[in-house]
C-alpha cells in the first residue's frame, strides 16, 4: 500500500485509519468486559535540518488479533513525501515506512495506535486433542534463521537439557525444562544496549550468557526449536505499570526507553503458551532488596511466567532478521528485529538506541 504526497496530505488531515487484516466488529470497543483495558500509544519522529533525504520505519502491532491483544485502530499523519505499509508474506511482521526528499525543514511523522488487552493466562487444565498447527506452519516457526540456529552448539545444548527428563516427556515438559535451563543459566546485564542482540550461537559458544530480552528469550526460542516445539519471540513494548507489584516489569507515559521482547511455544493440545524468562532475571536484577534466585519474589514470578503474561504490554511482531525495505544499505541493513523506530539517510543509519539525538518519543495513555 503507497501514496503519494498529495494523496497523503488530503487524508492526513483527519487521520487515515490503517485496517486490520482481521477487522474486528465495530461494537467490540463497546462490549469489551472488564478483563480487558484499551490504551493510546503514540509514536513521534521529528527528524531535524535533513541535508539528506530520509527514510525511516515504525513497526505496527500485530497482524492478526488474539484473545490477549487487539488492535482497535492505527491513525497516522506528518508532512512525509511517500509511505508505505509493509507486511511479510507470513504475516509475521508489518511494518510503516515514510520518506522525506532533501530539504531544510523537520521531518516530522506520528503513528497513534489504539488497542485492548487482557491478561493471557495458562490452559494446562484444558486439553483439546484437536488443537495442532499445520504442518506448513509447524515447520515455519521451528525453522532456524541466522540469529537463531538449530544446529551445531545448538543442538549439543538441547540434548543436555532434555536427557535430564523422561524420554516420553511431552512438548509442554519439554518447554518446561528448557525454561527452567534458561533461567538458571543466564543472567541479565545492565551494560548491554537496548534489548540486546539476540545472538544466540555467540552465547552458547562463549558461555556468555549475559544480556537482556532480546538475548535471553532467544535462547529459548531457538533451543526450543531445535527441540521440534515450535516458538517464536513475541517483540513489543510496555505501556504500563505492573499491577503484580514489580517495578521493573512496568512503564507508562513516556515509554520511550521501554521495549520488551517476549516468547511463546505452541503445545499439541494446548495452543500458544506464553512464556518470559528474561524478566526473570530482570526481577533478581532490578528489584530492590538483592534478590536470589531463589527469592520467594523471584519464585513467584518465575512461576507466572511460565504460562502467562501481565498485558501492561502491547505486541508488535514476530519477526527475525528483518529486511528493511528499500533501505540504501541492502542486505547489510538488515536488522535481527524491529522493535524501535528506524531511519537512515544518504550518511547512513541513525542510532535507534538514542532516541534524544534519532529524535523519536514513544507515549502511552491508558483509556479504560
Amino acid at each position: 500500500m503507497v501514496f503519494n504526497r498529495r494523496s497523503f496530505i488530503k487524508s492526513a488531515l483527519g487521520g487515515i485509519a490503517i485496517p486490520t487484516f482481521y477487522p474486528l466488529s465495530s461494537s467490540f470497543a463497546q462490549s469489551l468486559d472488564e478483563e480487558w483495558k484499551t490504551y493510546q500509544i503514540k509514536t513521534e519522529i521529528n527528524i531535524e535540518g535533513k541535508e539528506h533525504s530520509i527514510q525511516g520505519w515504525l513497526p505496527l502491532t500485530l497482524t492478526q488479533n488474539t484473545d490477549y491483544f487487539r488492535t482497535l485502530a492505527i491513525n497516522y499523519s506528518g508532512n512525509t513525501d511517500k509511505i508505505a505499509i509493509i507486511q511479510t508474506p507470513h504475516n509475521d511482521l508489518r511494518m510503516i515506512s515514510a520518506n522525506w526528499d532533501k530539504n531544510s525543514g523537520v521531518g516530522h511523522f506520528e503513528v497513534i495506535t489504539t488497542v485492548a488487552t487482557r491478561d493471557r493466562k495458562n490452559t494446562f487444565e484444558k486439553f483439546n486433542p484437536e488443537i495442532k498447527l499445520a504442518k506448513a506452519e509447524s515447520n515455519y516457526w521451528t525453522r532456524g534463521t541466522q540469529m537463531l540456529p538449530t544446529d551445531g552448539i545448538v543442538r549439543q545444548k538441547v540434548k543436555e537439557i532434555l536427557s535430564t527428563i523422561p524420554a516420553s516427556s511431552n512438548d509442554l515438559e519439554k518447554a518446561k525444562a528448557i525454561y527452567n535451563w534458561v533461567v538458571d543459566n543466564t543472567r541479565r546485564e545492565a551494560s548491554t544496549r537496548g534489548c540486546g542482540v539476540g545472538d544466540v550461537k555467540y552465547m552458547l559458544e562463549t558461555n556468555n550468557m549475559g544480556g537482556k530480552c532480546a538475548d535471553i528469550n532467544a535462547i529459548f526460542v531457538a533451543l526450543a526449536r531445535t527441540a521440534k516445539i515450535p516458538s517464536r519471540d513475541v517483540y513489543g513494548i510496555r505501556i504500563d505499570n505492573s499491577a503484580r507489584g514489580y517495578k521493573s516489569l512496568g512503564k507508562s507515559d513516556d515509554i520511550t526507553k521501554a521495549q520488551h521482547c517476549r516468547a511463546e511455544f505452541f503445545a499439541n493440545g494446548y495452543g500458544w503458551i506464553a512464556v518470559d524468562p528474561a524478566d526473570v532475571r530482570k526481577v533478581i536484577l532490578e528489584e530492590p532488596g538483592n534478590l536470589t534466585i531463589n527469592d520467594p519474589k523471584v519464585t513467584s514470578i518465575r512461576d507466572y511466567l511460565f504460562g502467562n503474561w501481565e498485558m501492561n504490554w502491547m505486541a508488535y511482531n514476530y519477526g527475525h532478521d528483518v529486511n528493511l525495505r528499500g533501505s540504501s544499505l541492502g542486505a547489510v541493513g538488515n536488522i535481527p528485529f524491529l522493535m524501535y523506530p528506524q531511519a537512515e539517510s544518504n550518511s547512513g543509519r541513525f542510532d535507534s538506541l538514542d532516541p534524544a539525538n534519532f529524535k523519536y518519543q514513544i507515549t502511552s495513555k491508558r483509556l479504560s
